[in-house]
């Protein structure tokens, strides 16, 4: 059962302080008299800073936009009509190291770490507590322990190298600076390895779970981490490590949890997934984004209408027209051929008046815990388990209703699943690193719209690593740049 004094997303800005949330790395205060550094000595206290740790989570710096916005911007399967700015530089492929997209995704990822651990460092300190503090106890530390894994998750793919691709370890490369204790100020740190962070990640989600279990927790929500959501975040680790046969086991794991079989397969059905805050019940981890706590001009929502960009020429290509998917597509009144203005998918709030700034960011999702399944089990050589799990995702196009309507050849299945997973999972984040991970040469920087045109054509996007943002560089506190980051990036 929840504690009550750990309320959901949707009361995080009033109940925090959402005034108190500077830029500073080692910020620590988390509310309005409540140091974290200092005050966490009891139970409620923890849960409290808990709460100013999702919201930093939350906040469009993050999770809310930045860091979450940056995996499909860069990709194939989004178009840029040029109206604004927002964002340019990455759909060109002419990122910079003072960009502050970049900046704020590497400050606030290190906000969640951090005072995760410092949640973790005091919690391990309490002792003789009650039966009902030691069961909140251990429910703070499951949540803390997965808030810090997803941090460090979206740290390294965006600041450092896919850790597999196409087969090839890239674990030796340079990854992210782990937190696994809080930093103290003035204090020197250096990056650890790539694989040495995916170690980590897994490990904070090990450790996750087993808390979880000791707290007797059960699964209830989605505006917070539970088990379901911890499991499904495992399962996509697993996946990008090509560790499949425990991918696709913690993907089952995680379905099992909220027991999803099916998807939804009708227009209607499909649009009130995207109603707003809790509508969507194939989501297992979602952000409380509403009429009341939201980012206003700088949502996603905003981002995918107002803000220029929409589903590719592509990606349309490869979308059959009656698949229920598009059931949340619309264009603008303004929208041209060559100039489209999107509505902002699924973004849509569909239930809460339409308002795109009250869209929410719904992180982890059953239909990508089958295609996860999907590629697993295709790399396992288990294609009829393969055609089984990819059918759940991909009966979203009516004519597909039976696995004699999915490709037959290993092959030309995974071309498939690579689609898929493009119809599926667009605006949801992770075009960028599944192009990285599949090496393949990937068109980029479409123009030219209604057109299928490319002003980046067959570039290998797995070597691109974006740079450490420069004012950390030149803070000296230990942290080195990626080497000849602007040489892995295509010229214009």
């Amino acid at each position: 059962m929840k504690k009550t004094y750990i309320k959901a997303l949707a009361a995080l800005m009033l109940s925090v302080g959402a005034t108190s949330c500077g830029d500073s790395f080692l910020e620590t205060e988390i509310s309005n008299g409540l140091d974290i550094e200092e005050s966490l000595n009891s139970v409620q206290k923890l849960g409290y800073a808990l709460n100013g740790t999702y919201y930093r989570l939350f906040h469009y710096y993050f999770s809310g936009n930045y860091a979450t916005s940056i995996g499909d911007i860069a990709s194939d399967i989004t178009y840029w009509n040029g109206s604004t700015g927002h964002w340019s530089d990455f759909y060109q492929f002419t990122p910079t190291e003072t960009s502050t997209y970049l900046y704020y995704i590497w400050n606030y990822g290190y906000k969640v770490a951090n005072n995760s651990s410092r949640i973790i460092e005091a919690g391990k300190g309490l002792t003789d507590l009650t039966e009902e503090d030691q069961s909140d106890l251990d429910e703070f530390m499951a949540e803390a322990y997965a808030l810090r894994a997803y941090a460090h998750f979206q740290l390294v793919n965006v600041f450092a190298h896919q850790y597999m691709v196409n087969g090839t370890s890239f674990a030796s490369q340079p990854g992210i600076v782990i937190i696994d204790e809080p930093v103290k100020e003035f204090q020197q740190v250096s990056r650890a390895t790539v694989g040495e962070t995916y170690s980590a990640i897994e490990s904070d989600l090990k450790k996750s779970l087993e808390y979880f279990d000791k707290a007797g927790w059960e699964n209830d929500g989605i505006f917070y981490i539970t088990p379901a959501a911890v499991y499904g975040l495992l399962s996509r680790v697993y996946l990008y490590e090509e560790k499949y046969a425990e991918s696709a086991q913690a993907a089952q794991d995680a379905l099992d949890l909220k027991d999803i079989t099916e998807l939804a397969y009708t227009d209607a059905s499909y649009k009130a997934l995207y109603n707003g805050g809790a509508s969507n019940d194939e989501s297992f981890f979602a952000l409380n984004i509403n009429t009341i706590d939201n980012w206003s001009a700088n949502s996603c929502g905003t981002l995918w209408s107002d803000y220029s960009y929409s589903p590719s020429p592509y990606l349309q290509s490869i979308m059959a027209d009656d698949d229920v998917r598009r059931a949340v597509w619309g264009w603008n009144s303004k929208s041209t051929a060559s100039k489209p203005i999107f509505t902002s998918g699924k973004f849509g709030a569909f239930g809460l008046g339409g308002n795109s700034a009250y869209g929410t960011n719904y992180l982890i999702n059953a239909p990508e815990m089958f295609l996860n399944q999907a590629e697993s089990y295709l790399k396992l050589n288990r294609l009829d388990d393969a055609k089984d799990a990819l059918l759940v995702v991909a009966k979203r196009n009516p004519a597909i209703a039976s696995v004699a309507d999915l490709p037959a050849t290993a092959d030309d299945l995974f071309s498939f699943i690579q689609e898929e997973r493009a119809r599926e999972l667009f605006q949801e984040g992770m075009r960028l690193y599944d192009l990285r991970r599949w090496d393949v040469k990937a068109n980029l920087n479409a123009t030219g719209a209604p057109e299928i045109k490319w002003f980046i054509k067959n570039f290998k996007v797995s070597d691109c690593v974006y740079p450490i943002p420069a004012d950390e560089i030149n803070a000296g506190y230990g942290v080195t740049q990626n080497a000849n980051w602007a040489a892995t990036f295509p010229s214009i």
